[in-house]
């Protein structure tokens, strides 16, 4: 297989981390923008300092950062959440216990991830042990009710400076141990004006909170009514099936967002996509899963990461697109399952 080298014009080497890199990577720019929230303080203010433009902006990023200041704002716009409490100490998550009933959620405001700084408290005593734990810094503990779903949804939308929206098909999203396992785009059987529902959703937070650039609004569906679980201010997870199934992927409307370039049409270019996430394993030559799996189905598209290779981290995803969905799940799933090793042939 040829390689490809790809160069820049200019690098700034360093940690992303630290303030002083970073300021100096900014001002050699026009615009900038990251692919994860959790960008520091410190950087985010080395970023305003630059006197660059960035998205998404620190004002509008902190409440991706920070789930009890997302709840908070999300709630002063009256946009439906499961029931929350701000937690200062154990008697306020016991009242919070009596009022919701066991189990409940207990998270980290800050630093939880793929189902890290979330914990499902069955009892009392469990209840004690966590909140023992030390909070990252600047967090603070967030307790939500369980809430009965019938299954998670996502939906995704752009934004630009200039006030352009665009909005994906809504997706179904399944996880295992806190981690996306599978999106299906747009998600089945899901009523037209659920689904639009769900689109305003996601644009009305854009708006609101003034966010540039992608934004994932990752939605509890209860059957009768849609709550927002978490957001995302970057091209997202759930989002990757856009790359082969959507005439303008994620990633190019993203940056046709931070440039205030006219956004591209979101629209599916078939009526189904599927996207499996290739989670570590005890298989680490990926390249060899790689080769077979192309071998036994041409018509898959595979995205490996150059991850290091471990148990339950994302090292890639595999994405199918066509009319036959139950096919499609049939291939996306067999490919996963052989680069995690689960399945050998």
């Amino acid at each position: 297989m040829n390689r490809q080298h790809w160069s820049a014009a200019r690098v700034t080497v360093g940690s992303k981390d630290d303030p002083t890199t970073v300021g100096e990577f900014a001002r050699s720019c026009d615009v900038v923008t990251f692919d994860h929230e959790l960008v520091t303080p410190e950087v985010l203010q080395a970023l305003t300092d630059s006197g660059v433009p960035f998205y998404p902006s620190a004002s509008a990023v902190v409440f991706a950062q920070d789930k009890l200041l997302m709840r908070r704002a999300l709630t002063d716009l009256g946009i439906p959440c499961p029931t929350w409490r701000h937690i200062t100490s154990q008697t306020d998550a016991q009242d919070f216990a009596e009022v919701v009933g066991y189990p409940f959620i207990l998270k980290t405001s800050r630093g939880g991830y793929d189902g890290r700084g979330v914990w499902t408290i069955e009892g009392p005593e469990q209840l004690a042990e966590v909140l023992a734990q030390p909070l990252p810094a600047n967090g603070e503990w967030l307790a939500e009710a369980m809430i009965a779903f019938t299954r998670e949804l996502s939906a995704q939308v752009a934004r630009s400076p200039g006030n352009q929206c665009v909005a994906y098909p809504v997706v179904q999203t399944t996880q295992r141990n806190g981690i996306c396992a599978e999106v299906i785009s747009p998600a089945p059987d899901l009523d037209p004006r659920r689904a639009e529902q769900a689109q305003e959703i996601a644009l009305r937070i854009a708006r609101e909170l003034d966010v540039v650039g992608m934004l994932a609004v990752e939605l509890f569906d209860t059957g009768t009514e849609l709550l927002v679980n978490e957001l995302a201010m970057r091209p997202h997870n759930s989002g990757h099936w856009s790359i082969e199934g959507a005439v303008t992927s994620q990633f190019e409307n993203h940056l046709r967002a931070i440039l205030d370039l006219p956004l591209g049409t979101p629209r599916a270019i078939a009526p189904w996509s599927v996207m499996g996430n290739i989670l570590g394993a005890d298989v680490g030559d990926l390249y060899s899963a790689y080769k077979h799996v192309f071998a036994r189905d041409p018509g898959l598209h595979v995205h490996l990461y150059g991850k290091e290779v471990k148990p339950g981290r994302k090292v890639g995803h595999v994405t199918a697109v066509g009319s036959d969905l139950s096919d499609l799940r049939n291939r996306v799933n067999h490919a996963t399952g052989y680069f995690s090793g689960d399945i050998n042939e």
